[in-house]
């Protein structure tokens, strides 16, 4: 690509960018927390069918992805989760074609008290953006689209077809990804602007939930001797998993991406509820359990060894071994997806394309990074024959509070989106 070329389509990208921060804080003040989603897909829908890209919008059904490699299983219905993909149709077809890939689903907001300000108020300050979901990843969402604005404006149009994907579920179990290959949507690679500090993820890890059911034998507290308290009964079973964690991080386990990570194996009980009353000792406990594990790594053995792990601890404890716990399987079954094992010759073609786009940007090389994380880029990885470049902004405090994303980092990840687009897919005038 020409200098001149380069320079007309980063200064598109300049030119908009505060049109671009103004989108980003609005659909930012979209709540879409899961199964909230409607407003903030409403708004993304609105946006692509103004910039004339065919529409799909569509609820997700379980019973067509259910038995496709990848689901994860779900509590409830999905309602109220609805995909939208805004699809550019290329009149050369001269290039390659592109998925653009993110998430419009955010995590709860947690204690509004321990926000510096309202999380779905978002609001600009030291060259950050803040909100929740602002990084994590509709600043994202936002680059993608502004990439492909500013080809336009640059007077260009993508050589290939792209499909901007807007999706749900990313956050529970990325049934919202895998329900867009079930809906025919392929391509020749795919770009995730998740927010790892401008870096491309060359390996990630899996994710696994589980919620683990307890039952105890109710009595007045007074009695409490007589009964079996459900909620301590889950402290030795908690031990027992971490003890699990620190097996799974020992050196030989290791997938080669992870070895020089401190820990990457982390167990997190996210959630506890037992018990009815204080003066009653408890009949119940439920936690739920998330636990990664490596690229490679089975998915059916690591629920085995899960499932060994929690009955052991039962057995050996005086009322759990003849109240054995129930394990309920939901959410996350997630694999761990390296890149970097990709050795293709498209894979190959496509991290060379963004590395060349972010080298113009930035003037340096484009560093890899292992994330301790899961990503929507292992449905296409793994199950589509698709490499799935991770590569978005730097933000702070994306589960946390006072999450935000700096708006630099965003200026570049456009720009950089914008030159990838035009190398990889080519460009056709308009």
């Amino acid at each position: 690509m020409d200098t001149e070329l380069k320079t007309r389509i980063l200064s598109a990208v300049d030119a908009a960018f505060d049109d671009e921060t103004a989108f980003l804080s609005e659909l930012t003040s979209h709540p879409s927390t899961r199964g909230q989603e409607q407003s903030a897909q409403d708004f993304m829908a609105a946006a692509l069918d103004e910039r004339g890209y065919e529409v799909d919008r569509w609820q997700i059904d379980v019973d067509k992805i259910r038995d496709m490699p990848g689901f994860s299983p779900v509590m409830g219905d999905y309602e109220d989760a609805v995909n939208v993909v805004g699809t550019h149709r290329s009149q050369s077809r001269k290039g390659r074609s592109l998925i653009l890939n993110g998430h419009i689903d955010v995590v709860p907001a947690g204690p509004l008290d321990m926000w510096d300000a309202p999380p779905f108020e978002p609001h600009v300050a030291d060259g950050w953006l803040y909100g929740r979901g602002a990084g994590d990843m509709k600043a994202g969402l936002v680059s993608n689209l502004f990439a492909l604005d500013a080809l336009r404006k640059a007077g260009f149009a993508p050589g290939a077809d792209v499909f901007f994907q807007s999706v749900v579920e990313e956050e529970c179990t990325g049934n919202g990804a895998l329900a867009c290959l079930e809906r025919g949507y392929r391509a020749d690679a795919a770009l995730i602007p998740e927010p790892f500090e401008e870096k491309l993820v060359g390996a990630q890890l899996g994710v696994v939930w589980a919620q683990v059911h307890l039952k105890g034998l109710p009595t007045h507290v007074a009695y409490a001797g007589t009964g079996a308290n459900a909620i301590e009964a889950a402290i030795p079973l908690i031990e027992a998993l971490h003890g699990l964690e620190e097996r799974w991080n020992a050196p030989g386990c290791r997938h080669g991406d992870f070895g020089h990570v401190h820990h990457p194996i982390n167990l997190n009980i996210g959630k506890i509820q037992g018990g009815d009353w204080a003066s009653s000792v408890p009949a119940w406990c439920i936690f739920d359990m998330r636990i990664a594990i490596y690229p490679g790594q089975d998915i059916a053995a690591a629920r085995a060894e899960i499932t060994e792990t929690i009955m052991d601890a039962a057995r050996s404890n005086a009322f759990l071994k003849n109240s054995l716990p129930e394990i309920v399987w939901h959410g996350f079954m997630a694999e761990g997806y390296a890149l970097s094992d990709d050795h293709s010759a498209t894979s190959k073609a496509a991290i060379g394309a963004l590395e060349g786009a972010h080298r113009s940007v930035n003037e340096s090389d484009l560093d890899r990074v292992a994330i301790t994380a899961t990503t929507d880029a292992r449905f296409f990885g793994l199950y589509a024959d698709t490499p799935a470049l991770v590569y978005g902004p730097r933000a702070e405090a994306i589960h946390g509070f006072n999450e935000r994303v700096e708006l630099e980092s965003i200026r570049r990840i456009t720009q950089s989106t914008a030159l990838f687009i035009a190398d990889w897919c080519g460009l056709e005038t308009i």
